[in-house]
C-alpha cells in the first residue's frame, strides 16, 4: 500500500477517536469567536475529517450556533473559485495535510474582506501553535483588510484567540492578540481602527499634473487656478499617509487615463491598473467605462465644470415691447381700442344726424367726421399718446374721448416704465444645454485634457452639437483656448466659457467690476458625478484609505483645503451701479414696425399712383366714357 494512503488512514484513525472533541470544544471556541465577531458570515469548514466526524460536527455546531449555515469541504476537492470568498469565513485545520496549499492559494484571491479560523482539531494544549500559524502564512498576502483568527486552547474552559496580518507583502507578520469587544477600547472595536498604522510602509500614489510649474507650488496656495483638482487632493493625500503612519512616492503623469484602441488604459488609470500605483492621488470623473478597472472610494472636493456666461440682455431673447403686458391684458386693451372706437363712431355717426345752429360749422376742418378712418386714428393716437388734431362736436362724443384718453394713459405709464426696466434686465431664458446652443452665445473651452476628450467624444445629440456647431469651426480648428482668454471674453458679453467653476470664478472675482458679476450663470456640459478618489480594484488598504478620508472629512481639513483653493460664485452687489445704454439690438423690433410702415406706405403709394395713370390712360382712350359721366 502507497505511503500517501497509509497516512490518509492514520489521519482519519486520529479524527476518528477526537470527533467528541470536534464535536464539543471546537464548536464552543467558534461559537465565542462568531459571537465576538458580530457579523453575517457564511462558515465553510475545509478538513480531511472522517464522514463521521463531519457529519458529527455539522450536527453540533447547528445545535449550538443556529445563527449560520456551515458548509463542509474536503481539503483535497475543494477550490476557492468555487465559493464567494467575500463573505466566507473559512475554517481551516491545521493538522490537515493541505492546509499549506489552501493557504498559498488565498494569493491569487482577491485579499479583501478575506476571513479565515485556523484551529487545531486535537484541542490539545499547545505552545508551539502560534510558531505553526507563522509558518503556514510566512509567504501568505494577508494584508490589514484580512481577518486571520487562531484558536488555541488555554486550558479546559478557555480558549485564546489571535490575529496576523503584515502591513504589506514585503514586510514581516503582525502577530496581535483578539480580544473581546467588552475589553476592547470603543476607538479599536473595528479592525482597521486596530491596524491602520502601517508603520512607516511606503505607499505608491499616481497624481495627475499639467502643467509642469505646478511641481513648485503643489502646497503653498500660489496659482490656485492652475491644477487646482491636483492642489488640493496633493494635501488630503498627505494628510491621509500622514493618518496611516505610512510614506508615499508620488509618479507624476499627464492625463487621468483613457483607453484606447488595443484596450489598453493610460495615464494615472493605467498605473492603478497595472498595479504601478496604489492609490490616485488626483481625483477623477465617475464614468460607467472606470468602474470596472479602478474603485471609488471618497469624493475630496464637489467643483464641478460647466458653461460660465454673462446672461445676455433680456433683448437677445425676448421682444421686449410685447413683455410689459400680459397676453390677457394685450387682448383687453385691443377690446377696448375696438370697443371705444365703434362706441365713439356711432355717437359721432348720430350726432352728425342732429343739425345744429351756427355758421360753418359742416366747414370746420377740426371737428370729427362720422369716418372710420378719422375714428380709429383718433382712438389709436390716444393709445400712444400722441393726441388727435379733430375734437367730436357734441357733448356725450367728448366724454368717450375723453375718459379714453385718460384711462390710456394710466395703461401708457405703466408700459413705459416696464420697458425701461426691461432694458436694464438679464435675460432668464437660457437654462438648459439645448437653450444655450439655440442663442447667439460664442463658445470657448478650457484647454485642458479632459475637456479635449470628453467634448470630442460626446454622442448626446445636443452636447454633440455644441461641439460640432459651437466649438469646432468649419476650418477645422477648435475654440480651446486658456483661461485667462476664456474669462475675459465672459467680461465682454455674449460668449460662453467652460471650465472647473471654482477656478473660473477666481478669475472673475480678480478681474469684474462688481456690476459685471451680476446676471453669471452656468450650465453642466460634463453628464458626469463630481470627482472621486480612486484606488486599485479590490485593494487590500481600500478600507483604510476610505476610514481614513472619512476622518479627514469629519475633522473639517477637507472643507479647509477646498476653500481655500476654490473661490465661490462672486455674490451680486453692484447691479444697479451701471447704466446700460439702449442698443440697436434693444431697438430692433420698433425699427422693424417702422420699415414695415414704410414699406406698406410706399406700396400703398406706388399702388395709387399706378391706378391714377390706369384711369387717365383709360379715360384718354374712351371719350365716350366722360360723355356718359
Amino acid at each position: 500500500m502507497p505511503l500517501k494512503a497509509l497516512m490518509r488512514l492514520f489521519i482519519l484513525f486520529q479524527f476518528t477517536l477526537i470527533a467528541n472533541c470536534v464535536e464539543s470544544e471546537l464548536v464552543e471556541a467558534l461559537k465565542i469567536l462568531f459571537n465576538e465577531i458580530n457579523k453575517p458570515l457564511q462558515p465553510v469548514a475545509i478538513t480531511c475529517w472522517s464522514v463521521d466526524a463531519s457529519v458529527r460536527f455539522v450536527r453540533s455546531f447547528s445545535t449550538s450556533i443556529q445563527n449560520y449555515q456551515i458548509n463542509v469541504f474536503n481539503d483535497e476537492l475543494f477550490k476557492f473559485s468555487n465559493t464567494d470568498h467575500c463573505s466566507d469565513v473559512f475554517i481551516v485545520d491545521i493538522r490537515c495535510p493541505n492546509a499549506q496549499r489552501i493557504v498559498n492559494e488565498t494569493n491569487s484571491l482577491s485579499p479583501v474582506n478575506l476571513r479565515m479560523v485556523v484551529v487545531d482539531s486535537s484541542m490539545d494544549v499547545n505552545d508551539n501553535m502560534q510558531e505553526k500559524m507563522v509558518d503556514l502564512f510566512s509567504n501568505a498576502a494577508i494584508l490589514p483588510n484580512s481577518e486571520i483568527y487562531l484558536v488555541t486552547k488555554v486550558d479546559n474552559e478557555t480558549f485564546d484567540f489571535t490575529q496576523i496580518y503584515r502591513t504589506a507583502i514585503n514586510r514581516p507578520l503582525i502577530i496581535e492578540k483578539f480580544l473581546p469587544n467588552s475589553l476592547r477600547n470603543e476607538q479599536d472595536l473595528t479592525v482597521i481602527s486596530r491596524r491602520r498604522l502601517l508603520n512607516g510602509i511606503e505607499l505608491r500614489a499616481s497624481m495627475v499634473v499639467t502643467n509642469n510649474d505646478s511641481l513648485n507650488h503643489l502646497d503653498d496656495y500660489r496659482d490656485k487656478h492652475i491644477d487646482t483638482i491636483t492642489k488640493v487632493c496633493y494635501i488630503l493625500t498627505n494628510h491621509l499617509i500622514s493618518f496611516l503612519n505610512a510614506s508615499v512616492r508620488y509618479s507624476i503623469v499627464p492625463s487621468w487615463g483613457y483607453m484606447d484602441a488595443d484596450g489598453e488604459w493610460s495615464g494615472m488609470i493605467g498605473q492603478l491598473v497595472k498595479n504601478e500605483a496604489d492609490l490616485g492621488a488626483t481625483s477623477l470623473f465617475f464614468t460607467a467605462d472606470r468602474v470596472s478597472v479602478i474603485q471609488y472610494i471618497a469624493m475630496p472636493s464637489s467643483t464641478g465644470s460647466a458653461f460660465i456666461f454673462r446672461a445676455p440682455k433680456l433683448s437677445y431673447t425676448d421682444n421686449v415691447f410685447l413683455l410689459p403686458f400680459d397676453d390677457f391684458v394685450w387682448l383687453c386693451l385691443g377690446c377696448l381700442v375696438l370697443v371705444t372706437a365703434g362706441c365713439l363712431l356711432i355717437t359721432v355717426f348720430v350726432e352728425w344726424k342732429t343739425p345744429l345752429d351756427g355758421p360753418c360749422l359742416d366747414t370746420d376742418s377740426g371737428l370729427l367726421r362720422p369716418k372710420l378712418t378719422d375714428t380709429f386714428l383718433l382712438v389709436f393716437g390716444a393709445t400712444c399718446q400722441q393726441g388727435s388734431s379733430v375734437t367730436p362736436r357734441c357733448h356725450s362724443a367728448r366724454i368717450i374721448t375723453i375718459t379714453a384718453f385718460v384711462v390710456l394713459m394710466f395703461l401708457y405709464t405703466s408700459y413705459a416704465a416696464n420697458i425701461v426696466a426691461l432694458l436694464q434686465s438679464p435675460s432668464t431664458k437660457i437654462k438648459s444645454l439645448k437653450d444655450l446652443l439655440d442663442s447667439r452665445l460664442k463658445f470657448g473651452v478650457d484647454d485642458t485634457v479632459f475637456n479635449h476628450y470628453y467634448f470630442s467624444h460626446a454622442t448626446e445629440p445636443v452636447r454633440k452639437k455644441i461641439y460640432e456647431q459651437k466649438v469646432r469651426n468649419k476650418d477645422g480648428s477648435e475654440n480651446f483656448m486658456n483661461l485667462e482668454t476664456g474669462i475675459e471674453n465672459v467680461r465682454k458679453g455674449l460668449f460662453a466659457f467652460h471650465t472647473e467653476s471654482g477656478v473660473g470664478y477666481k478669475i472673475i472675482g480678480e478681474t469684474f467690476y462688481e456690476d459685471e458679476k451680476c446676471g453669471l450663470r452656468e450650465i453642466k456640459y460634463l453628464d458626469v458625478i463630481d470627482p472621486w478618489y480612486a484606488i486599485q480594484k479590490n485593494s487590500s488598504y481600500m478600507e483604510l484609505f476610505k476610514t481614513g478620508l472619512m476622518r479627514i472629512n469629519e475633522h473639517g481639513l477637507q472643507e479647509r483645503e477646498n476653500s481655500r483653493l476654490y473661490t465661490s460664485k462672486p455674490k451680486c452687489s453692484g447691479g444697479g451701479g451701471h447704466f446700460v445704454t439702449a442698443s440697436l439690438v434693444d431697438t430692433f423690433p420698433a425699427m422693424l414696425v417702422l420699415l414695415y410702415g414704410y414699406a406698406i406706405a410706399l406700396i400703398l403709394l406706388i399702388s395709387e399712383i399706378l391706378v391714377k395713370r390706369f384711369s387717365s390712360s383709360y379715360k384718354s382712350k374712351n371719350p365716350l366714357f366722360i360723355r356718359r359721366r
